[in-house]
């Protein structure tokens, strides 16, 4: 058995001379250390205190999938990110996490995202109002809005103010960067807490909650049933036949906003300036959505039938996946391909590596969409957009259904125009575009 001493080694002495640049952007650094010391290494952070990165896709399936039983989440999600939005699907881990996921399950079945679909096409046909013809625009603080209001209406339909609903977005983005903060800074906790920082961002939270559960309660004293994703969490019962208590609730709600704009506004971001760089894939998809159109006008008919768009959201993923990291701590002491790792490990596997692995795509820097004909199960071992195994994104099929309404209503409308030379990204916890400048061009 391999000692895990015999697992390369970046010394804190490396961490620290780079850990302004890391705290900017730690891609490239961990890139170097991956191209230098191989598929996974240690950083050392601290005294005593590692953190194992890997690019290796057969080790991420085994931890994720195969083993998952051994391995929980770390402590950045299971507490750091959980006093921001509670204990819920994303943040919860063992009995709890089980009972939520077997409870929530059922409301991101097809049959129950259905009743949403025509919901979220309005919603995207209303959002894409704010695009200026002909000029050049950051597409990114509209998509963010479309991602946001996509998640609102679909959760509370139109029984919620745009009064709360901006001040909700603000309190998600501030809180998430505050947490970057913490984590990409932790020799300054110290200073967030003396300063108020901390405070002040957790007296965010407790407004958000405030503003959920009067939604909530609003909802309960009407009596009024919308269809949406607030009246089946409400509907939900675990096996006694009880609901879940109001805090519960609240925590599934923020954890909807969190996961479910941020990604998907990222995703479809890095979507358009890819489709912006090669404009043929407009037009396959302009065609594609013609045909379909010409057949039906059902929007699930829509989004079931759309593999070129489709095909074009996974590549996107694959170069840019929005969760760009996946972390987990192993329960008990394991072992794979020779490296061994005591209980309590701390790894952290590159989705962003994984995705780009010269042994694992052809031309990995190259985007080509035909590379998913066949659909994203080819790939299944290597291609983590939603992560794998148990803990997969329960969102995964609302996130793609939303994502091709929005890309075919844009690409429908509109040929779409680069105004920028490269794609930029700001890694926080989501990979986010920065800079991503179009220009669109109505279509005849």
């Amino acid at each position: 058995m391999q000692n895990k001493k015999d697992i390369p080694n970046v010394p804190l002495s490396k961490f620290l001379r780079h850990s302004l640049n890391i705290l900017k952007n730690p891609l490239p650094f961990h890139q170097n250390n991956f191209i230098e010391r191989g598929n996974t290494f240690s950083l050392t952070i601290g005294l005593n205190k590692k953190i194992y990165f890997s690019r290796d896709a057969q080790f991420a399936e085994y931890v994720l999938q195969k083993n998952q039983r051994n391995y929980t989440k770390s402590k950045i999600q299971t507490e750091d990110l959980s006093k921001y939005i509670g204990k819920g699907l994303l943040t919860s881990e063992g009995e709890h996490w089980r009972k939520q996921r077997k409870l929530i399950q059922p409301a991101f079945h097809k049959k129950q995202l259905n009743l949403l679909l025509d919901n979220i096409n309005d919603t995207i046909k209303t959002e894409y109002q704010k695009v200026q013809p002909n000029t050049k625009v950051d597409i990114f603080p509209i998509l963010n809005d479309l991602a946001f209001q996509t998640v609102v209406k679909s959760l509370f339909s139109n029984a919620v103010n745009q009064k709360d609903i901006h001040r909700l977005q603000h309190i998600t983005e501030a809180t998430q960067k505050m947490l970057v903060k913490e984590l990409r800074q932790p020799y300054l906790v110290w200073w967030f807490t003396a300063s108020g920082s901390l405070k002040k961002h957790l007296d965010l939270t407790e407004e958000a909650r405030q503003i959920l559960k009067r939604i909530v309660n609003e909802r309960r004293v009407s009596g009024l049933r919308q269809n949406d994703l607030l009246d089946m969490l409400l509907d939900a019962k675990y096996d006694d036949g009880e609901p879940m208590s109001e805090e519960q609730l609240i925590d599934e709600i923020l954890i909807l906003f969190v996961a479910g704009h941020e990604t998907t506004s990222n995703a479809l971001t890095f979507t358009f300036q890819l489709l912006a760089q090669h404009p043929k894939w407009q037009d396959k998809i302009v065609e594609e959505i013609s045909s379909i159109e010409k057949e039906t006008k059902d929007t699930m008919a829509l989004v079931t039938s759309a593999k070129v768009c489709q095909q074009v959201i996974e590549e996107s993923m694959r170069l840019y996946p929005p969760v760009y990291f996946i972390d987990r701590v192993n329960i008990a002491e394991d072992s794979f391909n020779g490296m061994h790792f005591k209980a309590g490990s701390s790894l952290l596997f590159s989705i962003f590596e994984i995705h780009r692995h010269l042994e694992l795509w052809e031309q990995p820097d190259a985007f080509l969409p035909e590379r998913f004909s066949e659909g994203g199960r080819k790939f299944s071992s290597q291609y983590f957009p939603f992560g794998a195994g148990p803990r997969k994104c329960i969102g995964n099929n609302f996130a793609m259904f939303e994502m091709i309404i929005a890309v075919s209503q844009l690409v429908s409308k509109y040929k779409i125009i680069p105004e920028f030379e490269t794609i930029d990204i700001t890694p926080l916890i989501t990979l986010k575009p920065k800079n991503a400048f179009l220009r669109f061009e109505p279509r005849s």
